[in-house]
């Protein structure tokens, strides 16, 4: 079988990166390749129209062509030039391999999940009605299932069937939190679905709410009186889920964890609860690992629901993260895998692969530059900066600074571009994650798209004199 003829194109900056690249790649793939160098310095700002013009012809019908990914303009303009369907790779050629690997292999079946999340809206009674519908829609719209309104002890909140009935007009589910009784009444008339929680002291008025209840303990400890109260809701036709309560670190934790073990083992068939919140809320860590590791255990267990909130700064993305997590932990559980390399996503503070040019490569490429406009990198725990006038390196950006005003005259404007870029960098090199230019660092599902001014520019320079742009970089 001929083996697939691919068309990558280029520009003339990252030619000799691409090649290295796309050499190695179809050693390992199997296919043949020409690499088209384009008369502009960084193709990835060109235009789709501008790429089909200056195209040149080819004798050989290609199986696809592969732009960069940052091109803009419809496929379709350089797929009638070359006469094949026509792809966007990846943003940075570094990310080649990958992209060609998860065209090969893409994860089947992949997003489902059984976990259901309940974000708890906190002291409910304390807020007004519009509040406490925006921050419902907030959690629906990160993937909460249903929207807990938690009540404070002590008092009876009057709004408690119109705030319930306005939530079910927006279609969202409801479960009510609270151990006064009357308070419940008028939540379960408006809709509310689920109670949270009754134990000893209360598992009779579940008797007339005509709704499914959560069922704790009497004493954490021992179990003490959750058997009575399975037994009694069980014998009046109450649908229940059980919660042995998670514990904070130092409180109980391990503890609380073999209770889950334990009320499994009594009640295999039971739907049970984690409340995962009395750990991310209470430890002083990122939440996203935590609520990873606890839906694992959820999952393996067959715990079927988890509530959450989002009070301390730490935890603001909980629910966010409950949804991506539910998802890996479905995954890796039913198909027997590692969960790992299946929701990059959840990877915040570091990225999943650290990529490097390495010196000879940087070298190499500082010494192609032919213009003023500064090319920034940061690796190996050093700032590189480079331009036709100069290569420096170093890991204080003032120094840098300083030696660059040194060598040339940089204005204002251009000076705010370059301290930006320079935050950026050194954020990527302390954290230990990838830094490209005139590009957002990548903090997973919390990652903001950065409009570059230099790009904007640089595409503005294209449309207008198709010759070199003005962005720094090497990709594409």
């Amino acid at each position: 079988m001929t083996p697939p003829h691919l068309l990558f194109i280029t520009g003339k900056l990252a030619e000799t990166a691409l090649r290295r690249t796309v050499q190695e790649l179809a050693a390992r793939q199997g296919f043949e390749y020409t690499i088209a160098v384009l008369p502009i310095t960084v193709v990835a700002l060109a235009t789709t129209p501008w790429i089909a013009r200056h195209l040149p012809g080819y004798p050989t019908r290609f199986a696809r062509a592969i732009l960069p990914g940052l091109c803009l303009g419809e496929l379709e303009v350089v797929a009638q030039t070359l006469g094949c369907p026509v792809e966007r790779g990846p943003e940075d050629l570094r990310d080649l391999p990958d992209h060609f690997g998860a065209q090969a292999s893409p994860v089947a079946n992949y997003g489902a999940h059984d976990i259901a999340i309940l974000a708890e809206i906190n002291h409910a009674p304390r807020l007004s009605l519009q509040k406490i519908l925006d921050q419902a829609q907030y959690y629906h719209e990160a993937g909460a299932d249903l929207i807990d309104l938690g009540c404070d002890p002590g008092s009876t909140w009057t709004g408690v069937r119109a705030t319930v009935t306005a939530l079910r007009e927006r279609g969202m589910r409801v479960s009510i939190d609270s151990f006064n009784p009357e308070e419940v009444a008028h939540a379960v008339a408006a809709g509310a679905e689920l109670v949270l929680s009754v134990n000893g002291s209360n598992v009779a008025a579940a008797r007339d709410w005509g709704c499914e209840v959560v069922v704790l303990p009497d004493e954490l400890a021992t179990l003490a009186g959750l058997d009575e109260s399975v037994e009694k809701l069980t014998a009046w036709g109450v649908p229940f889920r059980l919660d042995p309560v998670l514990e904070p670190i130092g409180h109980g934790f391990a503890a609380s964890l073999g209770r889950y073990l334990e009320v499994r083992r009594r009640y295999p068939e039971a739907e049970l609860m984690m409340g995962v919140g009395n750990l991310t809320e209470l430890t002083d860590a990122d939440s996203a690992g935590i609520n990873v590791l606890l839906l694992g255990y959820c999952q393996e267990l067959g715990i079927r629901s988890v509530l959450t909130t989002e009070v301390i700064n730490w935890c603001r993305s909980s629910v966010r993260e409950l949804a991506l997590a539910r998802r890996l932990v479905h995954y890796a559980c039913k198909e027997r895998v590692l969960p790992k390399r299946l929701e990059p996503d959840l990877i915040l503070l570091r990225d999943p692969k650290l990529r490097t040019h390495g010196a000879e490569a940087l070298q190499e490429l500082a010494s192609r530059i032919t213009d003023r406009n500064f090319r920034l990198f940061a690796e190996r725990g050093l700032l590189h900066v480079f331009n036709s006038e100069m290569a420096l390196q170093g890991s204080d950006p003032f120094v840098l600074f300083e030696q660059m005003l040194a060598r040339t005259a940089i204005d204002p404007a251009h000076a705010f571009y370059l301290g930006y870029e320079m935050a950026k960098a050194v954020t990527a090199l302390t954290l230990g994650k990838n830094y490209v230019q005139d590009r957002a660092l990548r903090w997973g599902f919390l990652t903001v798209p950065e409009v570059s001014h230099q790009a904007t520019k640089a595409m503005g320079d294209t449309e207008q004199t198709e010759g070199p742009t003005r962005r720094p970089g090497d990709d594409g």
